[in-house]
């Protein structure tokens, strides 16, 4: 089977896959490796992907839509069909870089808030393709921040835990219906 999923950019009416929001114990689980790339994790990655672009992201992780396992999609370019999107199995950042930069991020999982989040510049990642060949990565810039988001979500860790302020980003919460104490502070 190809590395490459064909799975069209364009919203479903009816997502096949449901995404869990903050305050849902699933989110904040470790997720367990895959051992072995089949058709039922192929089969996940396109619902995913499906999924993803149905909500306008650009990023998912399998824990967003309740699936305790170690795989992410990304598509920090979702307009563009020419470019894939990529599927990331059991993903491990090797290294990060020292240079960080602050940026706006949101989430699927925690929908209409966005907030500043620091984060390293560049990271280096490994991770397995859909044949099971394993990959190294380079990346900087929003696929760097996006990639470590998603890698976030498999170790039950969402991108308000790091908002660094907390003071800011509570009203935020409540005003969209979402409790503050869900939120797990990260350094």
């Amino acid at each position: 089977m190809a590395n490459q999923l064909q799975v069209p950019k364009q919203k479903l009416a009816k997502p096949p896959l449901a995404i869990h929001t903050l305050g849902d114990r699933v989110l904040r689980q470790g997720s367990k490796q895959i051992s072995g790339i089949n058709d039922e994790v192929r089969k996940l990655a396109q619902q995913m992907l499906q999924t993803m672009y149905s909500a306008d992201g650009i990023g998912l992780a399998a824990p967003q839509v309740g699936v305790n396992k170690r795989m992410i999609v990304v598509d920090i370019d979702p307009e563009n069909a020419a470019r894939p999107p990529l599927v990331l199995i059991n993903p491990l950042i090797k290294q990060f870089s020292s240079d960080l930069a602050v940026d706006q991020e949101g989430c699927l999982s925690v929908p209409s808030i966005y907030a500043d989040v620091r984060r390293p510049e560049r990271v280096v990642a490994t991770y397995r393709d859909l044949n099971g060949r394993p990959v190294t990565l380079e990346a900087t810039g929003l696929l760097a921040r996006c990639i470590q988001h998603e890698i976030d979500h498999l170790d039950g860790v969402l991108f308000v835990d790091r908002v660094e302020n907390q003071i800011a980003l509570a009203p935020q919460l409540v005003e969209k219906g979402f409790a503050v104490r869900d939120v797990q502070v990260r350094a």
